[in-house]
């Protein structure tokens, strides 16, 4: 659906209006495009003393091409140097150069006294970030911190990163990724997302990484030879996962109720996929997509995207209403997820990828039955994760307000509130949803597991 908001903020006469009664107006946002580099743009590159991580993420920088630069620290020249990258000279007080991406290895904060060293690396450049540019922090996970004064000063990483989404504006996303011990070489797929376009709607966010094998893939079609099966795929954002998913380089089976036919046969057809059309409800729903993958060498990758809304205040709604959400939108995937895994239904090194929803983190008027599904599937991920073998994984995304036909319908003033309240002061795309499960369905993402990322353009709802 067209925002004709964000059409009119680009008119003389709207830059006019906006700029003088201080309305929101929205840029837009790079977004990615095949056989482009990671990033288009200098990266700046810091890091506090006796951080630990700077040579894993200029390995990344290094693996990337990035036209980095740093100010004179050392620790990280040497680092860098010794991984190959090149890094230019970037002087104190240089006010001048412009940077698409700012990254930072906070890992060696130790204590609160150290965070000073944010300010000291940001303060001086935070003008000097381009439109749709990229804020990165990574730190270690405060959970296995070493000492209380450590793990504090970790966690307080979380507060920066998620201000800075909302300060800096122009389109720029703020990331924090959480590194626990050792963990070091699984950065590499978490790092080339958060710095490209294909996080554009993404921003104050935390994602944590975990220790896991590292496996190589051809980073230009990291899913090649996997078959992903994606529920809900005859339109909106289930379509656009088939699409991003093929192009990535699965074969993607796409499934949805024998109604949708027509329309799962024209998304299968677009990517050379197939289709599979069944009730997701059904005792034997897990059956069928184990038998239909096997075809296809088996199930690499689910993506539970299925969902249905029907919304109600709680004194108005009826008991039949409640038991379909919650049967379509959660219930459905824990008996699939069971049979699955139950009966060797998931390849090894295989990913779940799960939609979730900020109601679920944040509630919602009219939605206590889709609200409690949703909340359910991020419970699905997290109490999932810590059970999984095989180098399985699971994970969630999190959509905020996406236009789509079901956000089409929302009343003018609602949907003009959901596209503005966010620090991107626009509403997201399908895409930036799928491409994000993109990132959780990676080969190469061995290390995430039990995640949950928000597509919200860091909404303030639930923030």
């Amino acid at each position: 659906m067209t925002d004709q908001y964000q059409a009119f903020s680009k008119s003389p006469i709207g830059k006019f209006v906006i700029k003088n009664l201080g309305l929101p107006s929205p840029l837009e946002l790079d977004r990615f495009q095949s056989a482009t580099p990671v990033i288009q743009g200098a990266v700046l590159f810091g890091a506090a003393p006796n951080s630990v991580l700077t040579g894993d993420i200029a390995q990344v920088l290094s693996n990337i091409h990035a036209n980095t630069y740093a100010g004179n620290n050392s620790a990280l020249q040497q680092a860098a140097a010794k991984v190959g990258l090149s890094v230019s000279a970037f002087n104190d007080g240089d006010k001048e150069s412009k940077f698409k991406a700012v990254v930072f290895d906070a890992s060696g904060i130790q204590n609160s006294e150290q965070l000073s060293e944010l300010h000291a690396f940001f303060n001086p450049i935070a003008r000097q970030i381009q439109s749709s540019g990229r804020v990165i922090v990574v730190g270690l996970t405060p959970e296995q911190a070493p000492t209380i004064k450590q793990a504090i000063a970790q966690r307080a990483l979380e507060g920066f990163v998620k201000s800075v989404g909302k300060e800096f504006k122009k389109g720029i996303a703020a990331q924090l990724v959480y590194v626990d011990k050792d963990a070091g070489q699984n950065i590499e797929s978490t790092l080339r997302f958060v710095l490209s376009p294909r996080s554009a709607y993404v921003s104050g966010q935390v994602i944590r990484v975990a220790k896991a094998n590292v496996v190589d893939v051809d980073w230009a079609k990291p899913l090649a030879g996997k078959t992903a099966v994606v529920t809900g795929a005859s339109r909106g954002i289930g379509e656009a996962i088939a699409h991003v998913l093929s192009r990535d380089g699965a074969h993607v089976i796409c499934l949805d109720v024998p109604q949708q036919q027509a329309d799962l046969d024209r998304v299968a057809s677009a990517i050379g996929g197939s289709t599979l059309a069944i009730d997701i409800t059904a005792a034997d729903a897990g059956e069928k997509i184990k038998a239909a993958a096997a075809q296809k060498g088996g199930v690499d990758i689910i993506i539970h995207n299925a969902g249905i809304t029907r919304d109600k205040t709680l004194a108005n709604m009826k008991p039949e209403l409640w038991d379909l959400v919650i049967n379509i939108n959660l219930s459905a995937i824990e008996r699939v997820n069971d049979y699955l895994l139950e009966h060797a239904g998931i390849n090894e090194n295989g990913r779940i990828v799960c939609v979730s929803s900020i109601s679920g983190i944040a509630g919602n008027l009219g939605q206590t039955n889709y609200a409690a599904s949703k909340a359910g599937v991020i419970g699905v991920v997290k109490f999932t994760a810590p059970l999984l073998q095989k180098g399985i994984t699971i994970n969630a995304v999190a959509p905020g307000f996406i236009e789509t036909q079901m956000t089409a319908a929302i009343p003018f003033a609602i949907r003009e509130a959901g596209r503005r309240m966010n620090s991107m002061s626009q509403g997201g795309q399908p895409v930036d949803v799928a491409e994000t499960i993109a990132l959780f369905a990676s080969t190469a993402s061995t290390g995430l597991n039990g995640n949950v990322v928000r597509v919200c353009g860091q909404s303030l709802l639930g923030a």
